[in-house]
């Protein structure tokens, strides 16, 4: 449920006015970064993603039937910890499971099990046998996969592709100037295909793929954000 205005525990100076941007943003509760729409305080420049804003306190996940997540406004313990969906360090909100120890960032909690928008899906796995596209690698992270099975990209993978391209925002949030593109996978397609034609369908696929999965993991998976991703990508 999105409500116009909310009074957040974090930030009890002022409300939060729900909003909706083209240009990413730093979350304030789980930092990490954000695209779409979130809760902001003009005034501070503080936000939150959705699901960061209006927490459950307790969530299940299917690829851990036996865990129960609670919400946490800072990771427990002493020590560092990390997103079993995607690897990075949790230095914010998180939902933490005290039997099994397993943490998850709330918007990678809340990652859709399947991205479809009418004409590609995509599906959510745990771990893949096969290769990642961006990285080469398997098993490293949650991955989102393709039917046909050729396309798989790390949850991981995306966040650090994000992160490497919009270094400079997140170093520091008074920084208005910054590149948005998203990294292609132009080049690793093409190095996978041998034929010309092979090469452009694969790359026309594997960045279709991309913009559905980074709209997700930005805590925003809709059409729209997936077209503003799709425009910065044909630019890169």
């Amino acid at each position: 449920m999105k409500y116009s205005e909310i009074s957040h525990f974090s930030h009890p100076q002022h409300k939060l006015k729900f909003e909706h941007s083209e240009f990413p943003f730093k979350c304030d509760g789980c930092k990490e970064v954000g695209i779409g729409s979130s809760y902001k305080c003009t005034v501070c420049d503080f936000d939150l993603h959705l699901h960061c804003a209006i927490p459950a306190p307790t969530i299940f996940h299917s690829f851990y039937t036996k865990c129960s997540f609670q919400f946490f406004s800072r990771p427990p313990g002493e020590k560092p910890r990390f997103c079993n969906a995607c690897e990075r360090d949790v230095t914010g909100f998180v939902y933490h499971c005290r039997d099994c120890g397993f943490d998850l960032h709330p918007c990678c909690a809340k990652l859709p099990v399947v991205l479809d928008d009418g004409e590609i899906r995509l599906y959510l796995y745990r771990k893949v046998s096969s290769s990642c596209h961006k990285c080469g690698r398997r098993g490293r992270s949650w991955t989102y996969r393709s039917p046909c099975k050729k396309y798989n990209l790390h949850v991981a993978c995306v966040k650090d592709m994000l992160v490497e391209n919009w270094q400079g925002f997140m170093g520091g949030k008074s920084a208005r100037k910054f590149d948005t593109r998203i990294p292609s996978l132009k080049n690793t397609v093409l190095a996978q295909n041998k034929r010309k034609s092979k090469a452009k369908k694969g790359w026309e696929m594997a960045g279709l793929a991309l913009q559905f999965v980074v709209s997700a993991v930005l805590g925003d998976p809709t059409t729209l954000i997936a077209g503003v991703i799709g425009s910065m990508i044909s630019k890169a």
